[in-house]
């Protein structure tokens, strides 16, 4: 039961985070399974909540989320939970099977819970726009650090945990950064915008001027401008990020070098299509991928490459 609950995760992980799963080939096979699984409990309660979107869902995506919180505490605690084998309790057997393993502080998942409740329309924390980058950075602490904290146990490190973790949060918070820069569009057909307003209205933007943007597909220059600085912003962020790898397990480094090399590649990639955010995600083609992956195999060790013989799904 729990090899299957793993060989759903390792499916889910190939078959939506191409770039988290192209790194984690990277890492030594025995940590690859629980990387799987964090990722799966990730986009498990993210399905969830993008289905909430639809008013008439809105509510059951937010008892869905509860009663993922109860189940997982209640696995944590060794006490009886639903019988079944579904692909929700598979994942759950995984994840918590992980947390176990790994020591991995259980907070760092109900910080993510409660921040993902903030998408689900209807529910109290529920916010659509922030304000200020300090707002977004509070969402982005549960929706995004979390996760940097949560695989830190489980990546390992030659210093105390406590020293890594803020590097491991930047991580996190510079990836869903890139995240909200590449679905500008998608989101505000969401109705969402997740730019802080304080930085755009810098650049003489607001709601009004991004939804024109997003109607007519085109990017206008003070859009640009806002974008470009958002840009900068992001790119800060993954360089007090990365310097924290050092502090990882010298094993797992070009995994995470290659995670951030990559996810911050779609930075380029925006401004390589005149931040044409509008109309299209960004995405760093294949062949750039397997090439940043295969240098950091041959950085660390020749003896890495044959990871990249396996098939991808």
């Amino acid at each position: 039961m729990l090899d299957r609950a793993y060989r759903d995760c390792r499916r889910i992980a190939a078959a939506h985070g191409r770039t988290y799963f192209l790194a984690t080939r990277l890492l030594e096979p025995e940590r690859r399974p629980a990387v799987h699984a964090l990722y799966a409990f990730a986009r498990l309660v993210d399905d969830i909540v993008d289905a909430s979107d639809a008013p008439s869902r809105a509510a059951e995506s937010a008892a869905r989320l509860d009663r993922i919180e109860h189940e997982l505490r209640a696995r944590l605690a060794d006490a009886p939970t639903e019988p079944g084998d579904s692909h929700e309790q598979r994942v759950l057997l995984a994840v918590s099977d992980t947390i176990r393993r790994y020591s991995i502080a259980a907070e760092h998942f109900w910080v993510f819970l409660d921040s993902m409740r903030m998408d689900i329309p209807g529910a109290p924390q529920y916010r659509d726009r922030y304000p200020t980058m300090g707002e977004l950075e509070d969402y982005m602490r549960g929706s995004a650090a979390a996760i940097g904290l949560q695989l830190l146990p489980v990546l390992g490190t030659v210093v105390p945990v406590a020293e890594a973790e803020p590097a491991a949060a930047a991580l996190g918070e510079a990836f869903q950064l890139t995240n909200f820069l590449r679905d500008v569009g998608e989101d505000l057909g969401r109705g969402r915008v997740y730019l802080p307003a304080d930085e755009l209205a810098a650049f003489g933007v607001d709601d009004e001027l991004l939804f024109h943007c997003h109607e007519s597909g085109r990017t206008e220059p003070r859009v640009r401008r806002a974008l470009a600085h958002m840009i900068a912003i992001n790119r800060g962020v993954y360089r007090r990020a990365t310097s924290g790898i050092e502090l990882l397990a010298p094993r797992v480094r070009p995994a995470i070098r290659t995670a951030a090399t990559l996810y911050g590649g779609i930075l380029d990639e925006i401004e390589r299509a005149d931040y044409a955010v509008f109309t299209g995600r960004a995405v760093v083609p294949q062949h750039r991928r397997l090439r940043v992956a295969a240098r950091e195999c041959l950085s660390a060790s020749p003896r890495l490459l044959p990871v990249f013989r396996e098939p991808l799904q």
